[in-house]
């Protein structure tokens, strides 16, 4: 370390001009983040405003559905009435048309028939009287089946009125989601490239160790780093590894966006050699107690806890399957992934 910084004493200080450079940027950054959570919530509270406004159309469409069967249901009934008393007013035609037959028949029984022809004269007037009042019914239901159909006309118009409007609202809120889709994306995007330079940050403190290992998106230590066989108690090695994570952590955390969820999991792993010691009854115990213990360390250099996530996995997500001591060794580590919350 000593010879590090003798080096780095030996060329030119660029570090004001470095600072100025990275306190503009994050006032940039800072500003476009602004930017993005006020459009966030306007487009929230847009997408509340339209699921508000498609329940109440759908609620209008349900009434003006259940509106337009009573209608026609009535429409119905009235078609039957009329149809029914179109029946009568033909039978009546029917029996007036007999008696004026008959009275023509009488002819010249005038005299003989006075009274049964008077009889048939009042039956006929009657018969008359009763066609007057139906054909008088039969045209006011058909005024009534008219001004239904008329009604049933426009409460049709306002439910195709309704259905176009619920149509673009529905149109509008997939704009929307697919609006709020590609700033999630956009949100992930981020997390990743927070990710690079939280692993670049750590590979420049790391650099040189062959006991530590970058294995897809996580970082590996070997448990010899920072635990004795058998124990979970950091060793003053392992402290001080432990610290250096530490400071890239808190600088990470200070960079990071407060609306981008995120955690560091720290994942403890053994060999597949069964322990069974009073403290620790398993491997699994082992491997947990050994991730809270970096986790507490972390936290006692100023991490904040919400941001730790500590997990035991045992023997039970080996990186060699072997059975040789090298591939035991491999197995045992500690991970450090920087993943969403």
């Amino acid at each position: 370390m000593a010879l590090v910084r003798g080096r780095s004493a030996e060329r030119p200080s660029f570090w004001p001009g470095y600072v100025d450079a990275l306190s503009s940027l994050l006032l940039v950054i800072i500003f476009l983040l602004s930017v993005f959570m006020i459009t966030q919530f306007f487009l929230n509270q847009e997408i509340l405003g339209r699921d508000s406004a498609l329940q109440r159309l759908n609620a209008q469409i349900a009434e003006l559905t259940d509106l337009l069967q009573l209608e026609r249901a009535n429409a119905e009934d009235l078609e039957v009435t009329i149809s029914a008393l179109s029946a009568t007013l033909s039978g009546a035609e029917a029996e007036r048309d007999a008696l004026e037959q008959r009275l023509a028949g009488i002819g010249l029984g005038l005299d003989e028939s006075e009274s049964e022809i008077a009889g048939l004269t009042s039956e006929l007037v009657a018969e008359r009287e009763i066609s007057s009042e139906a054909m008088a019914q039969v045209a006011l239901l058909n005024q009534q089946l008219a001004a239904l159909r008329q009604q049933i006309g426009a409460l049709e118009a306002a439910l195709d009125a309704a259905e176009l409007r619920d149509t673009e609202s529905r149109t509008q809120i997939a704009d929307l989601g697919r609006r709020l889709n590609v700033a999630l994306a956009q949100r992930v995007q981020d997390l990743s490239r927070y990710r690079s330079d939280f692993f670049g940050r750590l590979r420049q403190i790391l650099e040189g160790r062959s006991d530590v290992q970058v294995v897809g998106d996580r970082f590996v230590f070997q448990s010899e780093v920072l635990f004795d066989a058998g124990q979970a108690q950091i060793s003053s090695e392992g402290e001080e590894q432990i610290a250096s994570l530490a400071a890239a952590i808190l600088e990470l955390e200070t960079e990071i966006p407060s609306d981008i969820p995120w955690v560091l999991r720290i994942d403890g792993h053994t060999d597949r050699r069964p322990i069974s010691t009073p403290q620790f009854p398993s491997n699994w115990e082992l491997s947990a107690a050994r991730a809270i213990a970096v986790a507490k360390l972390l936290v006692e250099q100023g991490v904040s806890p919400n941001r730790l996530l500590a997990a035991g996995f045992g023997e039970f997500a080996p990186l060699d399957p072997g059975d040789t001591d090298e591939a035991y060794r491999r197995n045992r580590r500690i991970e450090f992934k920087l993943t969403e919350a």
